[in-house]
């Protein structure tokens, strides 16, 4: 997810105390080395998602002489998060002129067919991942500097001289990352689609924890409080890495603006800082994550600790309700919730702040602090009445959201997961939504996993496994060996971004099927 808001004459707060926790739970990352699986050809043949055919094997390398203008594609059968290291050697005569060549690397093989010279859209063209190298004398090792995220790797030689050419003769990949696939089962189950969805969502999350729990390893490699709440979720199923949430719940809570708000971010290199992107949403996310810390870890040190910075998020973000105890979504208002286009987001902001000061209010009750329990009840209360008064619709049997009254999925979604409504009533929402199909529909696995969520708390088990065959199915029917930041399968090449070629397809918020099917599902 790219920065949407900013406040750039923010004043930065840094809690040391907390930040060295922070460091102390930073992980050794792991490493292994991987090598090319095959030689591959990929062609558009007027196709959104290309044809990738085999032409040789790794050993078959030396055989090819490159001169100007060939190239080669090297598969390395995954997706893989790590450094590159390219053995070089030449052929023929003498070498009388450097070796120029790119190197162009892509998680999925569509990206290989993306001419980057063409890129006009509105994030840095520097996340594109390509490499121009020189090397003046041949034979020689070239160790790339720069961490990639990629499946495919191709070499262009874009220009040697007549008298010589350029010769591979090995590549391989230090691949890191903070936990191991090979230390989760796999689920049990024979369902043939349902163990490949569980695995390419572990290797979704598997390529995304490193230093921290990363939104995305080829873009932005950032610290997104919004993908750590799924994330973690997803983890606490699987790899069980709890010093990693620990490590990610003290950075938050000790890099934050002056009057205590939770940044969406966080840059981990050069330093430790919060960006000045703020998100109404994203800072409320605190409480839950600290809360389905503590259930899973029991680690009241942590809860008690952090405690303060939680409860914070809701008392500054109270202040942004008129009279009615409804949200104002005035200027300043920053909210994700989805990459809709058009999405009005007052309702379901309004129910995000009521799931989280649930959870708030949770927290209040195990540390025994009854006064804030008591305070966050009848605010959670009042915010309940409002939107059953002002925002549900009994003609249409559906949440509406702004001055326009809009129906939206996020609407739905949000004010049965904020319990708004009881099981039966929702159950009965999402059934008229699917009916209704309304304009504003989900772009994002982020938000289709609040929906498959929606249905398994309204008890729609059934509906749910069906959804998620169909939605991140879709995804692998495609060949996603992990798991994209944005799937909408009217439109399988869409871009919030202008272009598909700064796509992340690795993305830590689309991680949640294996939590989804080894909580409710396969347990």
């Amino acid at each position: 997810m790219a920065a949407v808001s900013s406040d750039i004459n923010m004043v930065r707060v840094t809690n040391e105390e907390f930040v060295k926790k922070a460091r102390d739970c930073e992980p050794v990352l792991l490493e292994k080395t991987v090598y090319p699986s095959h030689i591959v050809k990929i062609e558009k043949n007027g196709k959104t998602y290309p044809d990738v055919s085999v032409t040789g094997t790794p050993e078959d390398l030396p055989d090819h002489h490159m001169k100007k203008g060939d190239s080669i594609c090297l598969d390395f059968g995954d997706h893989q998060v790590g450094y590159v290291t390219l053995k070089l050697a030449s052929t023929g005569s003498p070498q009388d002129s450097p070796a120029y060549f790119r190197l162009k690397f892509g998680e999925i093989a569509k990206e290989m067919t993306e001419v980057s010279e063409e890129y006009d859209g509105w994030i840095s063209r520097g996340w594109i991942q390509e490499e121009f190298i020189h090397v003046d004398v041949l034979p020689a090792a070239v160790v790339l500097p720069r961490r990639y995220a990629f499946r495919y790797l191709e070499i262009l030689a874009i220009d040697t001289s007549p008298k010589w050419q350029l010769v591979v003769e090995e590549v391989s990949c230090r691949s890191v990352s903070a936990v191991d696939m090979e230390s989760v089962l796999p689920v049990n189950t024979e369902d043939e689609l349902l163990r490949r969805m569980d695995q390419v969502s572990l290797r979704t999350l598997q390529n995304c924890m490193q230093s921290v729990f990363e939104d995305g390893p080829k873009r932005d490699r950032r610290l997104w409080i919004g993908d750590l709440r799924l994330q973690a979720l997803a983890n606490y199923e699987t790899f069980k890495n709890y010093d990693l949430v620990k490590r990610c719940l003290y950075l938050f809570a000790g890099l934050t603006r002056d009057d205590g708000r939770v940044g969406a971010c966080l840059f981990i290199e050069p330093e430790y800082i919060v960006d000045d992107t703020f998100l109404f949403d994203y800072s409320l996310f605190f409480a839950p994550i600290l809360l389905d810390y503590y259930e899973e870890t029991g680690d009241k040190e942590t809860l008690k600790e952090l405690w303060p910075c939680a409860y914070r998020q809701i008392e500054l973000l109270k202040g942004m309700f008129d009279e009615n105890n409804l949200m104002v979504c005035a200027e300043g208002f920053w909210c994700f919730i989805d990459w809709t286009e058009g999405l009005d987001k007052q309702a379901a902001a309004q129910a995000v702040y009521i799931y989280c000061a649930r959870r708030a209010a949770k927290i209040a009750g195990i540390l025994e602090e009854l006064d804030k329990v008591k305070e966050l009840e009848k605010e959670i209360g009042d915010k309940v009445r409002a939107s059953l008064e002002y925002l549900w619709d009994e003609n249409t049997g559906l949440f509406t959201s702004g001055s326009s009254r809009q129906i939206s999925y996020a609407s739905q979604v949000w004010m049965i997961l904020a319990e708004v409504v009881d099981q039966e009533k929702g159950r009965a929402v999402l059934k008229e939504l699917e009916r209704r199909k309304p304009e504003k529909g989900m772009v994002s696995p982020y938000m289709n996993h609040h929906f498959t969520e929606a249905m398994i708390q309204c008890g729609m088990k059934e509906e749910a496994l069906e959804y998620m065959k169909y939605y991140w199915g879709g995804m692998i029917r495609l060949g996603a060996d992990t798991f994209w930041e944005l799937y909408n399968p009217e439109n399988p090449a869409e871009s919030p971004y202008g272009s598909s070629i700064v796509n992340s397809y690795c993305h830590a918020w689309s991680c949640t099927p294996t939590y989804l099917l080894r909580k409710y599902f396969l347990s």
